[in-house]
């Protein structure tokens, strides 16, 4: 197994489909009190957003058993926000663990909910909270633009699109 890093174009058809195994496994952990699920989870974050999806289980199952047998075309989207956004995933899901073997129920709960409420947003409708928090702290100048510059400028990738859209095909 080759280990890589965080690519910087992701398949976002594929993004959604690893937040709807998060969200089955947020749903039961919840439901059923399994609360050892969050650090199945956190292993997995951990190894996603630290050496890439190559890395984590949850994304080689997708990649290899569920992506092939979705229709949908490829929607490319810029890595960075997306590994940022397994970041946070890794630090509830760790912060879940640690407050479980405490013995503290009731943070578990609400960190519980907040992990089915986050891959459901972006498993379901597109939503990627943590990609938006990604957004919010570059626009504050927290992360430099050189961290993702698809992400800082937007606009320059429509450009792009609509130029290379007008251009003659080459025959």
């Amino acid at each position: 197994m080759r280990i890589s890093r965080f690519p910087n174009i992701v398949d976002d058809v594929t993004v959604r489909l690893i937040a709807g195994v998060v969200l089955v496994l947020g749903v039961l952990a919840l439901a059923a009190h399994q609360w050892w699920l969050y650090a199945v989870l956190a292993a997995d974050f951990v190894l996603r957003a630290g050496w890439g999806p190559s890395a984590s289980p949850v994304a080689r199952f997708v990649g290899r058993l569920v992506r092939p047998r979705v229709a949908a075309a490829p929607r490319y989207t810029a890595g960075p926000p997306k590994r940022f956004a397994a970041t946070i995933g890794a630090v509830l899901t760790l912060a879940a663990t640690g407050l479980w073997l405490a013995g503290a129920s009731v943070p578990v709960v609400v960190i519980g909910v907040v992990m089915v409420v986050f891959p459901a947003l972006e498993a379901l409708a597109g939503i990627c909270v943590g990609c938006l928090v990604f957004a919010g702290l570059m626009r504050l100048g927290l992360i430099p633009e050189s961290i993702c510059v698809d992400c800082a400028n937007i606009g320059r990738r429509a450009a792009a699109r609509s130029t290379a859209a007008a251009e003659p095909v080459a025959r």
